[in-house]
């Protein structure tokens, strides 16, 4: 008898192990999906308060016929930034190349000053408002690899000499990468 009842014993675990898998590829996605709200509600809520400062401070952006713009340098691009209409938001902006033919870019310095001055590319960052437009050509640069769309500037000023993050706050810029890829139309 007691024979018996240890066969049936290892049965019933080897049944109970045979399951567990089978129980463990039904549950798996609940459980990441548990993981992942879990994960989401412990986002740290001052990030959450200075996207939403962000997104209203643009909303509220006076309309006009201008342009944001933000210069964003890597080193050897030919690229000078992104622009964006007043009201939109960054992520509809588009990283542009400028052409110079009636009005030299912001930051046209030599990339290496004689006198160890300012250098091109030393307003990184900075925001301006533009008056230009769009050409409707694209320009390749090469040292990007990227096909962007050509800006004819004509007036720029100042907006803010310290702009801040420009997509998301927990970005890091590092000098040689873009912050998201561009998409080529």
């Amino acid at each position: 008898m007691e024979m018996r009842g240890t066969n049936e014993r290892k049965d019933s675990l080897q049944s109970a192990g045979a399951l567990l898998p089978c129980i463990m590829r039904r549950i798996a996605p609940f459980l990441l999906l548990l993981l992942t709200v879990l994960i989401s509600s412990c986002a740290d809520p001052m990030i959450q308060q200075r996207i939403d400062e962000r997104r209203i401070a643009i909303a509220n952006e006076p309309r006009g016929d201008y342009f944001i713009g933000r210069r964003y340098f890597i080193e050897r691009t030919h690229f000078w930034g992104y622009l964006r209409r007043p009201g939109q938001s960054w992520d509809d902006s588009r990283l542009v190349v400028i052409n110079e033919k009636q009005m030299l870019s912001p930051d046209r310095l030599p990339e290496q000053p004689a006198d160890g001055g300012n250098a091109f590319g030393y307003d990184h960052n900075r925001e301006y408002k533009l008056w230009g437009h769009f050409t409707g050509q694209k320009v390749y640069d090469p040292n990007s690899d990227l096909f962007l769309p050509e800006f004819v500037l004509t007036k720029y000023e100042l907006h803010n000499p310290s702009a801040g993050w420009l997509f998301h706050p927990k970005e890091k810029y590092d000098g040689a990468h873009l912050l998201r890829w561009e998409k080529q139309d």
